[in-house]
């Protein structure tokens, strides 16, 4: 191995031991504790080391977006591939999705409630955020109905699990309905 080989996997190792700690420090205490210098203390490096990195928070809030994309796509993908017919597909999305915000809140706030500089919606849309809503869009698209563009349906049924996600998670919804709302949403929404 070449020293150049060797010093881009040290920076590598580096800046993934810099989201690791950012996200567990998120899910411990939220993200008002991630702090730069709070960082650079918890993975013993000094603050520029992480500026080397990142030029701020709003950077690493963007890079622990675009793993948790990849960690969503994946826990829906692995949902609905389990089953075989498309109401059943649309059922296990909602519940994984709605899985996954509660077991990730700080990533969930990072993907979807934080600035972190990512864009969507776009051509320029990093491609891990594209990969999770195409992970949404295929078992959504074919329940879209005649006539209705699958990504516009895909964009509704997410914002309303979206809706779900944040409401339950600040408390606003009663626990007990949880899988009444799945269901709910499944058949009137999606009509499958």
């Amino acid at each position: 191995m070449s020293v150049k080989e060797r010093k881009e996997r040290e920076r590598a190792e580096r800046e993934r031991l810099i989201v690791t700690t950012a996200r567990e420090l998120a899910e411990q205490q939220g993200w008002d504790a991630v702090t730069t210098r709070r960082l650079a203390e918890r993975i013993e490096y000094s603050q520029p080391v992480l500026y080397s990195h990142f030029r701020g928070k709003r950077e690493i809030i963007g890079a622990v977006a675009l793993e948790g994309a990849t960690e969503l796509a994946v826990a829906v993908r692995a949902a609905t591939s389990a089953e075989d017919n498309p109401r059943a597909r649309v059922a296990a999305l909602a519940r994984a999705y709605l899985d996954f915000a509660v077991r990730n809140p700080a990533v969930y706030d990072a993907l979807f409630q934080l600035d972190g500089g990512l864009a969507y919606a776009r051509e320029d849309t990093p491609e891990p955020l594209k990969d999770a809503f195409a992970a949404l869009m295929e078992s959504l698209g074919e329940v879209a109905g005649d006539g209705v563009d699958p990504g516009l349906f895909t964009e509704v049924f997410w914002a309303s699990l979206h809706g779900l996600a944040t409401l339950a998670r600040a408390g606003r919804l009663r626990p007990e309905f949880a899988e009444p709302r799945v269901e709910l949403l499944v058949d009137r929404l999606a009509m499958v």
